[in-house]
C-alpha cells in the first residue's frame, strides 16, 4: 500500500497496531441483528482460552478439569459490557432481587457445522436466542448464534429453529462446566431459554453498559492524534 502524506496519525497507527479484541474491534454495522464475534474456545479445546482484558491477547485461563468440552464455538461480542442494564433486565424477566451484571462483555455461542482448528479469529455470526445464566447473584447471559453463511445453521433466525438436544448440551455445560474435583465449584443456574428478540434487548443493554462503562474509545483516540 503505497504511503498517503495525507492520512491521519490515528488511521496509520490502526495499521501498526493490532485492534484490541474487546475495544478496537466494532459490534458490527448490522447489530444486532448480525454482530461480530471473537472466538476464544473451539469444540477441540482441552484448554479454558479466554481474553486478557489489559493486554488484547488469548490466554490460558485453566485446563479442564473433566472430559465436557464446549460444544459450540464461544467467546465475546465486542464492545459489550455486562453491568447495570444487564442485571436489572435479568432481574426483571426472573423476578429475582439484586442481580447484577458479571463485569465482562457478553458471551456468545455459535453454532457451524464447520470445525475450527483454533480460537483468536474474528467472524459475523446471528443471533438466534440465548440461555439466561445467573452465576452467584451475577447475570451472566451466553447468547447463542448462528455462523452467518453457515450451510447448516445460517438460514435460522430463531432459537425455535434449533434441535431441543442440541440446547440441552449447552445448557449442560455451562452447568457444569466450573466443576473441580474438590467439589467447590460455584453453583450456577439457567432460569430460562430465550428467543432472537430478547437476544437482541440483551445486546442492546450490554452494549448501553459499555458505552457508560469505556465510552466512545474510538472517537477519543481519533480526537487526540
Amino acid at each position: 500500500m503505497p504511503f498517503d502524506p495525507g492520512a491521519r496519525s490515528s488511521d496509520l497507527l490502526h495499521l501498526l497496531l493490532k485492534s484490541h479484541p474487546w475495544h478496537g474491534v466494532p459490534i458490527g454495522a448490522e447489530w444486532p441483528r448480525i454482530v461480530t464475534v471473537y472466538v476464544e474456545i473451539v469444540p477441540t479445546d482441552t484448554v479454558k482460552y479466554e481474553l486478557d482484558k489489559p493486554s488484547g491477547f488469548l490466554k490460558v485461563d485453566r485446563p479442564q478439569k473433566f472430559s465436557s468440552v464446549c460444544p459450540s464455538l464461544y467467546g465475546l461480542i465486542p464492545q459489550t459490557y455486562c453491568s447495570e442494564r444487564v442485571g436489572a433486565l435479568c432481574a426483571a424477566r426472573t423476578g429475582r432481587e439484586h442481580v447484577k451484571g458479571d463485569g465482562d462483555p457478553l458471551d456468545i455461542c455459535v453454532l457451524s457445522e464447520r470445525s475450527f482448528s483454533h480460537g483468536d479469529v474474528l467472524l459475523q455470526a446471528i443471533p438466534i436466542g440465548g440461555l439466561r445464566m445467573i452465576d452467584g447473584h451475577e447475570a451472566d447471559d451466553k447468547i447463542i448464534a448462528v455462523l452467518k453463511g453457515d450451510a447448516a445453521y445460517g438460514r435460522w433466525k430463531d432459537i425455535s429453529e434449533c434441535a431441543g438436544t442440541l440446547v440441552e448440551r449447552l445448557r449442560h455445560y455451562f452447568l457444569t462446566y466450573k466443576q473441580v474435583p474438590d467439589g467447590t465449584s460455584r453453583i450456577t443456574e439457567i432460569t430460562h431459554v430465550y428467543d432472537a428478540c430478547e437476544a437482541h434487548e440483551v445486546i442492546r443493554a450490554s452494549h448501553e453498559d459499555y458505552k457508560e462503562k469505556f465510552g466512545d474509545l474510538t472517537g477519543e483516540l481519533a480526537r487526540r492524534m
